[in-house]
C-alpha cells in the first residue's frame, strides 16, 4: 500500500514537472512570436510612411494633371498602403499587450462597466439599446488591460447589433465549470458556431467588410489581455440570434500564452 501511494506521488510529480516545463517552453515560443511581431511591424512603419508620404507629395504636384483613370490607379495605391499601416498599427498594439508590465490591484468591475459603457455613447448615438448589467464584484487585475477587455467587447456588442430596432445587451457572471466567468451578449447578428475558433485571431472577420467596419483585432486583442491574467475566453452563438462573449479573470501577472 505505501509502495503504491509513493509511486502514485511520484508520478504526479513528475506530470507537475513535465507540465510546468510544458508551460515554460510555451510561455518562451510565446515571448519569441510577439518580439519578432513587434520587430517586423516596427521596421515596416519607416517604409511605409516614406511610400505615403510620396504619394501625398505626387497628389500635390501632379495630381491635377492626371488623367482620371491614372488618379484612380493612385488612390487605390494610397488606400492599400494606409490598409497596411492601420495593420501594422494593431499588430504593434497586439504584441504591446504581451510584453507590458501588469500592475495588479483590485478593480471595482461596477464602476468600471458603467463608466466604459458611458465612453461608448456615441458609438450608441441614435440607437435604442436597453441596458442590463448585473451587479458586478471587485476583482484582481490591471486597471487599463480589463478597461480595454470590456470596451472591445461591448463596442463589438454596439457594433454587432446596429441592424437591430431594439437591442438589447447584458453584461454579469455566471458559473461556468464551477467558477465564475464574466458575459457580454447581445441580441445582434451573431455568427456561425463552427467558426467560433477563427474569432481570436487578428484580422479573422466572420462578416463582409461592407456591412461591419474594423480589422478584426478587437477580439484578439481582449483574448490576449484575459490571457494575461490566466483565465480562458469563449463565445457562443447562433446565426441572427445573437452572441455572448465569456471570460475568466485569475490575475496572475504575466500569465497565459
Amino acid at each position: 500500500m505505501i509502495n503504491s501511494l509513493e509511486t502514485s506521488t511520484e508520478r504526479i510529480a513528475v506530470l507537475e514537472r513535465a507540465l510546468a516545463e510544458r508551460t515554460s517552453q510555451l510561455q518562451a515560443v510565446t515571448r519569441e512570436l510577439e518580439g519578432f511581431s513587434y520587430s517586423i511591424s516596427h521596421d515596416l512603419r519607416s517604409p511605409l510612411r516614406h511610400i505615403l508620404g510620396y504619394l501625398q507629395i505626387f497628389a500635390e504636384d501632379h495630381g491635377p494633371a492626371m488623367d482620371p483613370r491614372a488618379r484612380e490607379c493612385m488612390e487605390k495605391v494610397h488606400q492599400g498602403a494606409q490598409k497596411l499601416s492601420e495593420m501594422i498599427e494593431e499588430l504593434l498594439r497586439l504584441s504591446r499587450l504581451g510584453r507590458q508590465q501588469m500592475s495588479v490591484q483590485p478593480i471595482l468591475l461596477d464602476t468600471l462597466v458603467h463608466e466604459v459603457v458611458h465612453g461608448l455613447e456615441n458609438d450608441a448615438s441614435g440607437r435604442q439599446i436597453e441596458w442590463h448589467i448585473d451587479a458586478l464584484p471587485t476583482v484582481q487585475g490591471d486597471p487599463p488591460m480589463i478597461r480595454q477587455l470590456f470596451t472591445n467587447l461591448v463596442a463589438n456588442a454596439i457594433k454587432f447589433t446596429r441592424p437591430r430596432s431594439q437591442a438589447v445587451i447584458s453584461i454579469g457572471t455566471e458559473q461556468a465549470d464551477g467558477a465564475p466567468a464574466f458575459f457580454v451578449r447581445d441580441n445582434g447578428v451573431g455568427f456561425d458556431q463552427k467558426y467560433a475558433d477563427k474569432l481570436f485571431t487578428i484580422f479573422q472577420r466572420l462578416h463582409p467588410r461592407e456591412d461591419f467596419e474594423g480589422r478584426g483585432a478587437g477580439l484578439a486583442s481582449a483574448q490576449r489581455i484575459v490571457a494575461r491574467h490566466g483565465g480562458r475566453m469563449w463565445a457562443e452563438s447562433e446565426v441572427d440570434k445573437g452572441a455572448t462573449f465569456y471570460f475568466t479573470l485569475n490575475a496572475a501577472p504575466g500569465g497565459g500564452v
